[in-house]
C-alpha cells in the first residue's frame, strides 16, 4: 500500500497571484488539478493528502471538492521536510511506501508515476531529470538543487541551490522534488533533520544524505525535463503555458 502526500502550503507571491500557489490556473485550470488528475490514473487507489497551511487550507480545501482528497495541515512554514512530517498522521499505518509530491508540477504522468511505486525501497528513491544545459527554456532548473554523486557514481546528497558551491552548481543532474520512501524508514528518520542551513529550514533533501551515511540504496529514476516541470514564477508560467499537458 502506497500513500500519496502532496505539498500545496506555498503561496502564488511570485506569480503576483493572491490565490495559493497550487490553484494559479495553467490554461484556465489550478495547476494542482493536472497532477490530481494524473493520479486518479494511476494504479495508487489511496486518497492523496494535501499539505496546506493556515493561510490557505479553507481557499484549497474549497477548490478542490470534487477531488477525494484528505487534508493535513502546516502550522507553521519550515521547510519541506516540516511539512511531510506535518502529514504523519493522516498516513495509514498500513503504508509500506509514501509518494511525496509537489502541487506545481502539473506535468507528472499517471505512468511515470505507476513506474516509479513499483521499484523496491530500501530507504527512499527519488526522480531526477538530466539536462544538457540550463539555456533556453531550461533555465527553469537552473535554481533546482543539485544531485551529487560519489566516484561510484552513487547519490551522496542534494545540495539545495543556495547552499551549492560554483562548482556544484554546474552540475546539470537536478532534483525535481518527487520521494517514495519507504514508510517505517521515512518515519524513523524524519525527526533527525536539522535546519542548519542558509534558510534555516528542514530539507527534505536531507534525508538523501542520511540514507547514503547508512549505506542504503537509492535508486533514481530519470524522466523527461519536460514532464518534471514546476512552476514558481511569472517566468516559469509562460514556460509552462507552451508545452503540451498532455507529455
Amino acid at each position: 500500500m502506497t500513500d500519496i502526500i502532496i505539498l500545496a502550503a506555498g503561496k502564488g507571491t511570485r506569480m503576483n497571484s493572491d490565490l495559493p500557489k497550487v490553484l494559479v490556473p495553467l490554461k484556465e485550470k489550478p495547476m494542482i488539478n493536472y497532477l490530481l488528475d494524473s493520479i486518479s490514473k494511476s494504479n495508487i487507489k489511496t486518497k492523496p493528502i494535501i499539505v496546506v497551511s493556515p493561510d490557505n487550507h479553507e481557499q484549497i480545501q474549497g477548490a478542490l471538492k470534487e477531488y477525494d482528497v484528505r487534508f493535513a495541515l502546516q502550522d507553521r512554514q519550515l521547510g519541506t521536510g516540516h511539512a511531510v512530517h506535518s502529514a504523519r498522521d493522516e498516513v495509514s499505518p498500513k503504508a509500506e511506501k509514501v509518494l511525496v509530491l509537489y502541487g506545481d508540477h502539473p506535468f507528472l504522468s499517471s505512468e511515470s508515476i505507476d513506474d516509479f511505486i513499483n521499484k523496491d525501497v530500501e530507504a527512499l528513491n527519488l526522480m531526477s531529470v538530466k539536462v544538457d544545459d540550463f539555456s533556453d527554456w531550461r533555465k527553469a532548473f537552473y535554481h533546482w538543487g543539485r544531485l551529487v554523486r560519489d566516484e561510484d557514481n552513487k547519490l551522496e546528497k542534494i545540495v539545495e541551490f543556495k547552499d551549492a558551491s560554483e562548482e556544484e552548481k554546474q552540475i546539470t543532474e537536478v532534483n525535481p522534488a518527487m520521494f517514495i520512501f519507504n514508510s517505517s524508514w521515512l518515519w524513523e528518520n524524519i525527526s533527525n533533520l536539522n535546519n542548519d542551513n542558509k534558510q534555516e529550514e528542514y530539507y527534505l533533501t536531507d534525508l538523501v544524505s542520511a540514507a547514503f551515511k547508512q549505506g542504503k540504496e537509492i535508486k533514481t529514476t530519470q524522466i523527461d525535463s519536460k514532464e518534471a516541470m514546476g512552476i514558481n514564477s511569472i517566468e516559469e508560467l509562460e514556460i509552462a503555458k507552451k508545452l503540451n499537458l498532455d507529455t
